[in-house]
């Protein structure tokens, strides 16, 4: 097992640099770089109550604050840290440009802070299931006796991994587009890119430039860039990363493997890259069925999972404990009841057409409750390529025409439920308008393929709707 290599530490002392954004990494960032002797200026567009009271709390440390006015560079910035959301055609980072001051993320800004010793990192990136197989591969490499944690995009910050006082082995790391636009100098030891679909197009401007920044994942890799035999796009990233040499290319695939491939043979899912006489010989890794739930694309997350745990020499037994082990966080493709002889199924965390396809393709036949923000998505494709699986179609939420639209070209003869309604309790009418569509047998699945915030706070409070209305259901036989 490798050892990540550390990049040379720099001195901070008394250089001058700006955080772009408060919140979750912004201010973490700001007291690292504080701590070390930086002169920090945080600038935040937002000047709300809860902004004022983070500023309070740093500028009571000795960090300067702006608030309201995060387009202007401040005088002798030498370099600036920037929280993920902050797109790149921020006038900050023009200016920024302009003044030849670099451009770093958080992640870039733990990866320098590592120290001599430090753990290496297992990386994951795509449009979906990201977090899924993070969490995967920490409970596999939790299994095989490995000191690991699930960090980055996940919600545990890499700053707070890389300078805590607990030492690691390996570290899961999920890794968005936002964040590897932002990290030039990210080496892991393995990476994995899942899938790729159209996403974030309005951050980073065209699908050509979203797929370059979740191809920087494998830039330097050590042992294994992993990619999706089914999205030809994963390989092609492989082909034109920079590697180091003898670093090899590891597919994972849902059919039968080829050499130097992880993938499923009668129900077993199998390993044909970290084998010895791989062209003859399969290592055994564990049953579909250990995984939970076994949906297609969550298989694909396992192997992926397992791919990165192989590279990193975890034995086959590990990797069948900890897919066995592993459970998924909720509202994602989550049983939550059986009524009358149909499975209600929660995955509010499909929230682009990409995820959705993967969960309406899981299930046969299918009573979908779908809609919300599209964020500028089409349906057309989703629709054309789910529609035989479909029982019916509830619609909700500011963009559900879209859906209907789609539905009306592609699948007339599926029945459709319009609720022309965007507030909290047309989840309850929804689940009522399923129910009544189903038949036993079938599967209600709120898969809806649109953000939430036009009617819930966030992807769980619908999802937590849901599951409140389907017990309901099951209580009352009435919703």
């Amino acid at each position: 097992m490798g050892i990540g290599k550390v990049t040379e530490q720099l001195d901070w002392n008394g250089k001058k640099v700006t955080v772009a954004g408060l919140g979750v990494s912004g201010i973490p960032a700001a007291r690292a770089l504080h701590a070390r002797g930086a002169l920090v200026t945080v600038v935040n567009d937002g000047d709300d109550e809860r902004s004022r009271a983070q500023a309070a709390e740093l500028e009571a440390e000795g960090i300067t604050v702006r608030l309201g006015d995060g387009a202007t560079l401040p005088t002798g910035t030498e370099l600036i840290v920037t929280t993920p959301g902050w797109r790149p055609d921020k006038p900050l980072f023009a200016a920024a440009a302009e003044a030849g001051v670099e451009v770093w993320g958080d992640v870039e800004l733990a990866w320098r802070l590592r120290g001599p010793g430090a753990a290496p990192w297992l990386a994951v990136t795509g449009t979906n299931g990201k977090t899924t197989t993070v969490r995967m591969l920490a409970s596999i490499l939790e299994a095989a006796g490995l000191r690991t944690a699930a960090v980055g995009n996940i919600g545990v910050s890499l700053l707070d991994a890389v300078l805590g006082e607990e030492e690691y082995d390996v570290l899961a790391v999920e890794l968005s587009s936002y964040q590897l636009h932002w990290a030039p100098s990210v080496r892991a030891h393995s990476a994995a890119v899942l899938n790729l679909a159209p996403d974030h197009l309005d951050w980073h401007g065209s699908m050509e430039a979203y797929a370059a920044d979740k191809g920087r994942i494998y830039e330097g890799n050590q042992v294994a860039c992993v990619y999706n035999v089914a999205d030809k796009v994963t390989e092609d990233l492989v082909r034109e990363a920079d590697v180091e040499e003898g670093c090899r290319a590891i597919g994972f695939t849902l059919g039968t493997p080829g050499p130097s491939q992880l993938g499923v043979v009668e129900g077993i899912l199998v390993d044909r890259a970290f084998v010895e006489n791989r062209q003859k010989n399969a290592q055994e890794l564990a049953e579909v069925a250990d995984v939970q739930p076994p949906a297609p694309h969550n298989i694909a997350n396992a192997l992926a999972a397992a791919a990165l745990a192989r590279a990193f020499g975890v034995e086959a037994k590990a990797v069948r404990d900890g897919l066995k082990a592993f459970r998924p966080d909720p509202h994602r493709i989550e049983l939550v009841e059986e009524v009358q002889g149909v499975t209600y199924v929660d995955d509010s965390k499909a929230t682009n057409t990409h995820a959705a396809e993967a969960s309406l393709a899981a299930y046969d036949p299918i009573v979908w409750i779908a809609g919300g923000l599209a964020k500028g998505a089409t349906f057309d494709e989703l629709v054309q390529r789910s529609a035989k699986h479909l029982r019916g179609a509830v619609l909700i939420g500011a963009d559900r025409a879209l859906i209907r639209e789609a539905l009306a070209r592609h699948a007339p003869e599926v029945p459709v439920v319009d609720l022309d309604r965007t507030d909290t309790g047309a989840m309850s009418e929804a689940v009522r308008e399923a129910a009544r569509l189903a038949r036993p047998g079938d599967t209600v699945l709120l898969a809806p393929a649109c953000a939430s915030m036009d009617m819930f706070t966030n992807y769980n409070k619908r999802g937590e709707a849901f599951a409140d209305a389907v017990r309901a259901l099951a209580a009352t036989g009435d919703a």
